[in-house]
């Protein structure tokens, strides 16, 4: 017998149970004895898969972002506007498959799941291998290739899904900080390797199937790891009632459009900061370094992913609305000065902008995603079929980071567009300030106005 430390009743000990297929029956975490005799260590070693799998994801879901810049090099003639669909159409595959990728832990086995979806990582790879090889593939199969590396941004669901039933509540914003931390690094990682593995040996010309094949072993190497060493727990269950529920708060709709603006901006930048870097400064897309060619680009979605979890505690000190107001007027002011600053052609100054926006956006990331549990819990009710604000805000957190994703295919679009009507992305980017702004005017209105409810505890 135990005692619970929270309702401080005696408590049978949970017994865990293995099964065939590496099936664990009676995990509980919240079992304080558990926990510490054998729980903690079988969390940490699923975690630590989990990450690795799910970095991959993120950068196979990006990895059309840097491999667009060297098509024309490899001897394809695509215009703009097709180039920003084969970066954008990842991030819009990507973003719908995370509302059922969500239920897959419970339908499938988080372990089971992990294996698939590792796998499924080797269709877009090699898929981007042997198109990129021959100049004459047409438009049409790159963007269906495109497309399947849509399979990495569903990942991140299924992914934190699983891990969630692993760890106590007191432990589970810390294990599903890194595990989003460690798969956001995919997109930064990903625009680093690329360009040195394509250029490297090449001895002056391309080799940009390597582009693709560079990430095969690897990926074998994460389902491997998922079937020996990770596992499925029979008590992990979806909640298609409560994801249905959370639905129906008003606050749902606020949040998602919050989130598009701080983890869609990120995720969409990522896509195209390389490309911008090509159009804007030509002669830094890529800096050589040796015999190999480096995209600073990578610098980007890196100092975006390490901020995230900053954004994350400054929310639990200050508040999250504060801290997402701050970092929205911060994306608007520095979005205005990238733009104002254009005509003194300075690189430098350029990426020092990029950077801060990037740092901006990984803030507002993790305290945008820190107010969904805070403001479910303080503002839903009770649904009248029994759905808790608990149950409600554990589905929203899935279902919010699935339509904040869609950003990534907007902020491409956008830029696309306005490239094709005026010939500069300064039209895009005043769109980007307004929308910073009506975010801002709205978080303050909802969350942080007297009058607005809970604010103060908000």
């Amino acid at each position: 017998m135990t005692t619970n430390v929270v309702t401080g009743r005696r408590e049978q000990a949970s017994t865990l149970t293995h099964r065939p297929g590496r099936w664990l029956d009676g995990y509980n975490a919240e079992d304080a004895a558990f926990w510490e005799r054998e729980g903690r260590a079988l969390a940490r070693t699923n975690l630590r898969w989990s990450i690795f799998a799910e970095f991959l994801g993120f950068a196979v879901w990006q990895l059309w972002a840097i491999t667009v810049v060297f098509l024309p090099r490899a001897g394809f003639a695509f215009s703009d506007a097709q180039t920003f669909w084969l970066i954008s159409m990842p991030a819009l595959v990507g973003a719908t498959l995370r509302i059922p990728y969500t239920f897959t832990v419970a339908r499938f086995g988080g372990r089971n799941w992990t294996i698939v979806s590792a796998l499924l990582l080797l269709i877009p790879t090699i898929g981007l291998a042997l198109a990129v090889g021959n100049p004459a593939t047409p438009f049409w199969a790159m963007l269906l290739i495109a497309a399947t590396a849509g399979f990495g941004g569903g990942n991140f669901a299924s992914s934190m899904a699983n891990i969630t039933f692993f760890y106590p509540a007191r432990e589970k914003g810390y294990a599903l900080g890194l595990n989003a931390a460690g798969g956001n690094l995919g997109a930064a990682i990903s625009q680093l390797i690329v360009p040195i593995v394509v250029t490297v040996g090449a001895a002056g010309t391309l080799n940009l199937p390597l582009a693709g094949w560079v990430w095969v072993p690897l990926i074998l190497i994460a389902a491997w790891g998922a079937r020996r060493f990770m596992h499925n727990l029979s008590h992990a269950k979806g909640d298609l009632a409560g994801s249905l529920a959370a639905t129906t708060e008003p606050h749902f709709w606020v949040l998602s459009l919050l989130y598009i603006g701080t983890f869609g901006s990120f995720i969409g930048f990522s896509g195209v900061f390389p490309k911008l870097i090509k159009d804007v400064f030509p002669a830094f897309s890529t800096v050589s370094l040796g015999v190999a060619a480096v995209s600073l680009s990578f610098l980007g979605p890196l100092v975006g992913s390490l901020a995230r979890p900053y954004g994350g505690r400054l929310a639990d000190r200050f508040g999250g609305a504060i801290v997402t107001v701050w970092a929205f007027l911060a994306m608007a002011a520095l979005a205005l000065t990238v733009v104002a600053t254009l005509p003194m052609a300075n690189f430098w100054l350029f990426l020092g902008l990029f950077l801060a926006l990037f740092v901006a956006s990984g803030l507002g990331n993790g305290s945008t995603y820190r107010m969904i549990p805070t403001i479910y819990r303080l503002k839903a009710h009770r649904s009248a079929d029994g759905v808790t604000p608990e149950r409600k805000a554990s589905a929203a957190l899935g279902l919010i980071s699935a339509i904040g994703a869609y950003g990534g295919f907007a902020i491409p679009q956008v830029l696309s567009a306005a490239k094709t009507g005026t010939g500069t992305y300064n039209a895009a980017f005043y769109g980007f300030v307004a929308f910073y702004l009506v975010a801002t005017a709205i978080t303050w209105a909802c969350y942080l106005r007297r009058g607005a409810g809970h604010a103060e505890r908000i």
